[in-house]
């Protein structure tokens, strides 16, 4: 048994490895050190948000929503573009026997 110390969040976490400890599993570690530096009934990566702050969330994801889609029907009016170009290319150029 050994003790490692982390910094998470800018707070130093004690993470003790047990005698189970699977040098085997990659993420045991980050596992162990996770359960430690979170607090019991908290969800490790999801701030706690009011309803405000998930509103306002929302508003801002659906303005880069539709900006995005925005972005995609200019892309492929793009790619559309090319096709006829490259049609009008093809029947323009002269055909060899």
């Amino acid at each position: 048994m050994f003790t490692r110390f982390f910094y998470v969040a800018a707070n130093l976490v004690e993470v003790t490895m047990s005698a189970d400890f699977n040098p085997a599993d990659p993420f045991a570690l980050f596992r162990q050190m996770m359960q430690s530096a979170t607090p019991p009934g908290a969800q490790p990566f999801l701030p706690p948000m009011s309803e405000e702050e998930i509103d306002r969330r929302m508003a801002e994801l659906r303005v880069v929503e539709t900006w995005l889609t925005m972005n995609l029907g200019a892309l492929s009016m793009q790619i559309r573009t090319l096709e006829m170009q490259k049609a009008a290319l093809a029947a323009l150029r002269p055909k060899s026997e």
